[in-house]
């Protein structure tokens, strides 16, 4: 095997396809391979090599029969890792289980058993769609923020308004909207564009080794420890740290962050001198640290002197018709990569396409485009191939569900008119419907909340012991 062979992570309870994967995928992989979630993020944080795609099955130990935990791992690889190409090989390959996955984050979905020549011929294609450029000068960091709307021009004000300033700025944004792109373009439109830029995504390592990454050790700190070494903060010098995934950081290195933005002072781990920094940080979060804050799981001071500046990168649904520039800017973008013709959508399509919320933000937009273009280069495509790519759950917005008052009294109309069509054939029965009712919120709260079972519960107003019993009891209902 090569020495430098990128590292592709497996996951499936099954032994006999995992020793198959790595028979056929070994020659040009690294496999790692693990039969649990918990297993899977273990995996990577004892790495340093970090998989570049990952195939994963939805039904994985201790719910095998659901695909909740391959969901939460989707999640959970694109926040560790946010570059990383997921495919999931599963057998759960209902229509449904493939949009939702495609929805969190998954770049395609390959139902089992699959040939191992095409899942290669696929990774290599995945592989080849390099990430989102980022900028290099004041001028593309500009262009790469795609847009007309009134969202999109706020953005690029409040960006030109900060990027001198010396203070913190914290970019808030959903899973998925392009805050490392933002972070960059303001680098980039500020003084500092010439001198270093570090990125640290903090959910990518483990907790133990934030501290000598950020601040660096001396000789002998900890295990493993055998030379001296700077930290971030060091090697950014008078330039731009971006810490990704701020809400993740531990609690214990907070006072630590904390006062280097204050005086600009730090430690290495092992050692007793001060050093000073004169880096400017950029944070960024798909959480609402505000809430954890009251929920003590952030430091307010440290949300304070994060938040000095406060930039909120608006989700796709938000856009209007930048979703048709993000379209076009995509598809030829991979039209040139594959050597091809960018595809069009008709106009039943096209108005689609302005229709869809796009839950998974600019990244499930990016790979819907990618998929069009490799099934249907230079072709014209209607409704029907482009509803196969999205998520129905994902496009309903609004309080009360789709098609139904709000209003009390209409509810009770709506009822009446139903209970009257059943004609009193003794075939309805409300607990049926309540039990679909319950089961569509809680699914479309999962996807909300990226596979958390956490934010789940505090989307639907629930808490999370109470969600978990709900859903184990509509999981005996369904079997």
């Amino acid at each position: 095997m090569p020495a430098q062979s990128p590292t592709l992570l497996i996951v499936d309870d099954d032994p006999l396809i995992v020793d198959s994967l790595r028979y056929f995928l070994g020659k040009e992989f690294a496999i790692v391979s693990a039969d649990t979630r918990g297993e899977a993020l273990k995996a990577l944080e004892q790495r340093e090599d970090l998989p570049v795609a990952a195939l994963i099955d939805l039904g994985l130990p201790p719910t095998p029969h659901r695909p909740d935990e391959g969901f939460a791992l989707i999640a959970e690889l694109l926040a560790r890792v946010p570059d990383i190409r997921i495919v999931v090989l599963s057998g759960q390959n209902d229509a449904a289980n493939a949009r939702h996955a495609r929805v969190l984050g998954a770049a395609d979905f390959v139902a089992k058993p699959a040939e191992p020549q095409h899942l290669l011929a696929l990774l290599k294609q995945l592989l080849a769609v390099g990430r989102e450029a980022v900028p290099a000068t004041a001028a593309t960091a500009d262009a790469l923020l795609i847009g007309q709307s009134a969202p999109m021009q706020k953005l690029r004000l409040q960006l030109r308004q900060y990027a001198n300033a010396p203070f913190p700025v914290l970019i808030e944004g959903e899973s998925g909207s392009g805050k490392e792109l933002v972070a960059n373009a303001l680098h980039h439109l500020s003084e500092r564009a010439r001198r270093p830029y570090f990125a640290l995504n903090c959910a990518a390592i483990a907790p133990s080794l934030v501290e000598p990454t950020l601040f660096g050790h001396a000789k002998g700190a900890f295990t493993g420890a055998a030379g001296a070494r700077a930290g971030y903060f060091e090697d950014a010098a008078d330039g731009t740290l971006f810490l990704d995934e701020i809400g993740e950081l531990p609690l214990d290195l907070q006072p630590k962050l904390l006062r280097v933005l204050e005086n600009g002072e730090y430690q290495r781990v092992g050692e007793t001198q001060s050093r000073t920094s004169r880096t400017r940080v950029i944070a960024a979060t798909n959480r609402d640290l505000k809430k954890e804050v009251r929920e003590g799981r952030f430091r307010a001071d440290l949300y304070h002197r994060l938040s000095v500046f406060t930039v909120s990168v608006p989700p796709v649904r938000e856009l209007g018709d930048d979703r048709l520039l993000l379209l076009e800017h995509f598809s030829h973008e991979f039209a040139r990569l594959f050597a091809t013709q960018p595809f069009s959508l008709a106009e039943d399509a096209r108005q689609r396409w302005l229709d869809y919320a796009f839950p998974g933000n600019v990244r499930e937009l990016r790979n819907i485009v990618i998929r069009l273009t490799t099934k249907h280069p230079a072709e014209r495509i209607g409704l029907y191939e482009l509803e196969d790519e999205l998520d129905e759950g994902g496009a309903q917005t609004g309080s009360s569900p789709p098609g139904l008052p709000a209003d009390p009294a209409a509810f009770e109309r709506l009822a009446l008119d139903h209970l009257r069509d059943q004609g009193h054939q003794g075939d309805f029965s409300l607990d049926r419907l309540l039990r679909q009712w319950e089961r569509a919120y809680i699914n479309a709260a999962q996807q909300l909340a990226q596979g958390n079972l956490s934010h789940a519960a505090k989307i639907l107003g629930v808490n999370r012991t109470t969600l978990y019993n709900r859903i184990e009891t509509l999981s005996r209902t369904d079997s």
